[in-house]
């Protein structure tokens, strides 16, 4: 199964089914099933901030009980958009070769990602958070984890 490593509290936001885009840099071509891998960064500061903070104790976490360096979750990647935006309406626009989609910078979704326009967004769907992390070593990119093996390649 392809992987891919976030930062805390991203991961655990994904795994939550809160944060329903991870943005990068670069787009991917992958589609299909995706575990997703907390790294050992913990965002300290972006704990602090809201709304985030507020989402993260409505569940029962905080920067210091945040998982690292396990798979936290599973989903599938739908789709890569590119991130575009209509400064006057206060929307990001998400455009791919299939759809669009939209929504109001003053969601949460906004506060969870890095939508500045280039970049891409990676939709999660069909998130589901294990009951338990699994140990693995995380990489850079998307990287091959093996369920039953705590993340050998």
């Amino acid at each position: 199964m392809k992987a891919i490593t976030v930062w805390q509290p991203w991961a655990t936001l994904i795994a939550l089914r809160l944060k329903g885009f991870e943005t990068r840099g670069r787009r991917t071509y992958h589609h299909g099933p995706l575990a997703i891998h907390a790294g050992l960064k913990v965002d300290r500061e972006a704990c602090e901030r809201e709304p985030i903070k507020s989402v993260l104790a409505e569940h029962g976490y905080t920067v210091d009980n945040l998982p690292t360096g396990a798979v936290v979750a599973t989903a599938e990647l739908r789709e890569c958009f590119l991130v575009k935006r209509d400064y006057l309406g206060g929307v990001v626009i998400l455009d791919s070769d299939s759809r669009k989609t939209h929504f109001s910078t003053s969601d949460d979704e906004f506060q969870f990602g890095d939508f500045t326009p280039g970049r891409y967004a990676w939709e999660m769907a069909d998130v589901k958070m294990l009951t338990k992390p699994i140990p693995a070593k995380g990489q850079q990119g998307l990287w091959n984890w093996e369920p039953g093996e705590g993340g050998k390649r």
